[in-house]
C-alpha cells in the first residue's frame, strides 16, 4: 500500500521538525493541526498511516481514533506526552497500533514509523472467504454484499479468524491482539464479543466454534 503519512499534531515546532526529518527519508507527509483538519484530510484521501497526538485544540485524539476505527483500519501511532500506564492502555484500547511518549529518542521514533509503514505496505485491500468479504481500508465486512455492521473489536476478531480459518486461538491471545493488553480476569469480554460476532454471521455459511479449554476457531457450518 502506497500513500501518505498523516501527522496530527498541534505544536508547530514538533510538526516542522518531524516533517523535515521524515521527508528526508522519503515519506510523503500531510499535516493536520487539529481534529477538524484530520477529518477533512482522511475524507479526501485515506492515509497509509497516521501519527496522532492525544491533546488537540478541538478534542482528544483517542476520541477521534475511536471514530476513525469505524471506517478504517490503517495503522496508527499515538505520539503524546501522556505516558501513564492508564493513558497507554486507553490509547491502545481506542485502536492504536503503537504508542510513543514524548520526549522520545529520534532513532526509536524513526524505527516506529518504519514499522508502521511496513505494516501499511503489507495490508491487503480485502479479505474474502466464501460469501464473506472484508474491506480493510473501510473496516467493513459484508455477506453477499450486505454490511454486517460490526464494531471495531468484532471486525478485528473476524479479520483474524478469516486469515487463520480452523486454527484454534486461545481467548488470551485473542484478547491481547484485539484489546491490546493482557487479559487478566476479562475473559468474559472475549466470550461476549465472540457471541455477538457469531450472531451476525448467521446465514454466512461460517461460524465461530469453541474448543473447551483451548480457545475458538472459525469453520464452515
Amino acid at each position: 500500500m502506497q500513500g501518505y503519512l498523516l501527522m496530527v499534531e498541534d505544536e508547530p515546532q514538533v510538526q516542522a521538525n518531524n516533517k523535515r526529518i521524515l521527508e528526508r527519508r522519503g515519506y510523503k507527509i500531510k499535516q493536520a493541526f487539529n481534529l477538524a483538519q484530520a477529518r477533512e484530510l482522511t475524507a479526501e484521501q485515506m492515509p497509509a498511516a497516521i501519527v496522532l497526538d492525544v491533546n488537540l485544540p478541538d478534542g482528544l485524539g483517542t476520541d477521534f481514533l475511536q471514530e476513525f476505527r469505524k471506517v478504517s483500519n490503517v495503522p496508527v501511532l499515538i505520539l503524546t506526552s501522556k505516558g501513564a500506564p492508564a493513558d497507554i492502555v486507553q490509547g491502545l484500547e481506542a485502536g492504536a497500533d503503537d504508542y510513543l511518549v514524548k520526549p522520545y529518542d529520534l532513532d526509536i521514533f524513526l524505527a516506529r514509523i518504519a514499522a508502521l509503514m511496513r505494516r501499511a505496505s503489507i495490508m491487503p485491500e480485502s479479505l474474502n472467504i466464501g460469501n464473506i468479504s472484508i474491506n480493510i481500508a473501510t473496516s467493513k465486512a459484508y455477506v453477499n454484499g450486505e454490511d454486517l455492521g460490526l464494531s471495531q473489536k468484532e471486525m478485528s476478531l473476524l479479520q483474524h479468524f478469516v486469515q487463520y480459518p480452523e486454527e484454534i486461538v486461545p481467548a488470551k491471545v485473542l484478547y491481547e491482539k484485539v484489546w491490546g493488553h493482557e487479559m487478566g480476569t476479562a475473559e468474559n469480554a472475549v466470550k461476549v464479543a465472540i457471541s455477538k460476532l457469531r450472531a451476525k454471521l448467521v446465514g454466512s455459511g461460517y461460524t465461530i466454534s469453541a474448543s473447551r479449554g483451548e480457545g475458538y476457531y472459525f469453520e464452515m457450518e
